[in-house]
């Protein structure tokens, strides 16, 4: 696998995706997707509505504005419980979380073959957690493990703190306490508080859930990592509504689709696990992370939780409006209970960024080269294909040219004419598009072309008429080279 650094230089350099504002030399944590990284990240979205919405007759969509009343963070917990142990290195200033310092100490410590240690460390982290103040127990294990910094090596802390991850706002004219409002830190309280009207607009019955992609903001203290923790992200998020007892079933039910929708997208299955939740979130009872493994080690992509009726009482609580569903097989009222499966798209396309990356060597004649391709699904590359005239004249660009007009009827394609056709595919390679179609002199004389396969470089001669249907057989036929 590429190191993050060799991942960031390809986005920028190729278009996927650039640092904000930056002529003004940038603003931290903050990024903006190029004409690459706008096609790959519809093409993730695209496919995710479709498994999640499209596929399902019980699931329908939402699209709720970023601005909420502010009771609704109220109610949610929110505006008193939104926050991150943070600690910071005196010598480096830098701040760190400190859960993550301790998970980070643990896995070295079994890298060293300590576990028993290790264990010992856990099972302290662990009641951490659960404790009445979990930022003293962390503090206190990161004193007593003698837990140096990352960066500076130092071993000189400040006390773990709580720091509240939402933006402020305010709305009016006049800046006054009762004008303060948040930007969203998740999507999911929008689809809580439309939850009975959705369902009767929707004519849907319990069980059927609710989908939404939409920003989402955190004042991240600790922001890094590319575009793995930013400031301004991108969630994509659906709650499914259960009758009270039903939960866990869907729960699992759920967990098995999230986990084969990575998989179908071309993740390599070694690169996915699940990791369960230590410390359950107040209003859980299960939760799971399927995680991946990035260059900088395992982290969460999704989360899939069950969170019983806490959203739905809460909010009926605040509002003093009924938000009861009524069941009308068994003629029972009740609040449903919520599985949620949550899962980060920003995160999601470095995920596939960095397992669609490999380097290779490849024989070019009489000599050998490094070829670097992005081995995406097919169904997720910016472009699906690019046409090449194999020179610039002799009717061939005119030939090309209509070949990619009616590709573009389906797919999105690049034409190229400039350079020696094996840079076109080194070009290509690299930006990650599956098919290169070639227009040369034979074209013009029996109507046939050259289609190459980006991951096995091999070589198809096809009738022009027949590459559209060709490509979108390919497609659907992709898997994951072994």
């Amino acid at each position: 696998m590429a190191d993050l650094d060799t991942i960031v230089s390809l986005a920028k350099r190729r278009g996927f995706l650039y640092p904000s504002s930056e002529i003004y030399g940038g603003l931290g944590a903050v990024y903006d997707y190029g004409p690459l990284g706008v096609e790959l990240k519809r093409n993730v979205r695209e496919r995710w509505w479709n498994a999640m919405v499209r596929e399902h007759d019980n699931v329908v969509g939402l699209d709720a504005a970023i601005l909420m009343h502010p009771t609704v963070w109220k109610a949610s917990g929110h505006v008193d419980a939104f926050s991150d142990p943070m600690i910071d290195d005196k010598a480096s200033k830098r701040r760190y979380r400190a859960d993550q310092l301790i998970e980070g100490h643990v896995d070295k410590l079994r890298s060293k073959g300590k576990d028993d240690e290790a264990d010992a460390v856990y099972g302290r982290f662990v009641a951490a957690l659960n404790a009445d103040d979990p930022a003293s127990a962390l503090g206190q294990i990161i004193q007593d493990e003698e837990i140096k910094s990352p960066d500076s090596g130092a071993f000189d802390w400040t006390d773990v703190r709580q720091f509240n991850l939402m933006f402020e706002t305010r709305v009016g004219a006049v800046a006054g306490e009762d004008d303060r409002i948040y930007l969203r830190p998740e999507t999911a309280q929008g689809i809580f508080v439309h939850f009975k009207t959705v369902a009767e607009t929707a004519r849907q019955q319990v069980p059927f859930g609710i989908a939404q992609i939409g920003k989402a903001f955190r004042n991240e203290i600790v922001a890094r990592q590319f575009i793995f923790r930013m400031r301004e992200f991108e969630q994509m998020e659906m709650q499914y509504f259960v009758k009270p007892g039903e939960q866990i079933a869907a729960y699992n039910e759920w967990s098995e689709r999230r986990m084969a929708w990575h998989r179908a997208n071309g993740i390599r299955p070694e690169k996915l696990r699940w990791h369960e939740h230590e410390k359950l979130a107040h209003y859980a009872d299960a939760a799971q992370d399927v995680q991946y493994e990035y260059p900088f080690g395992w982290n969460e992509v999704e989360g899939v939780h069950s969170r019983t009726d806490y959203d739905l009482s809460r909010h009926q609580e605040f509002s003093g409006k009924k938000l009861e569903y009524f069941d009308p097989q068994t003629q029972e009222r009740y609040l449903p209970y919520v599985v949620e499966t949550s899962v980060g798209l920003d995160r999601t396309i470095l995920m596939v960024l960095c397992d669609a990356y490999t380097e290779e060597e490849v024989t070019n004649g009489d000599k050998t080269e490094t070829r670097t391709v992005l081995r995406f699904h097919p169904a997720l590359a910016p472009f699906t294909a690019a046409v090449f005239p194999l020179v610039k004249k002799g009717g061939m660009p005119e030939a090309a040219h209509k070949i990619e007009a009616d590709l573009r009827r389906q797919f999105n394609v690049t034409y190229d004419e400039k350079g020696a056709v094996g840079r076109r595919y080194r070009r290509q390679d690299e930006v990650g598009t599956p098919f290169a179609i070639t227009v040369d002199g034979d074209t013009l004389e029996d109507g046939t072309v050259t289609v190459r396969d980006r991951d096995s470089m091999e070589q198809d001669r096809i009738p022009a008429e027949n590459v559209r249907r060709y490509i979108e057989d390919k497609v659907d036929a992709w898997t994951p080279a072994a």
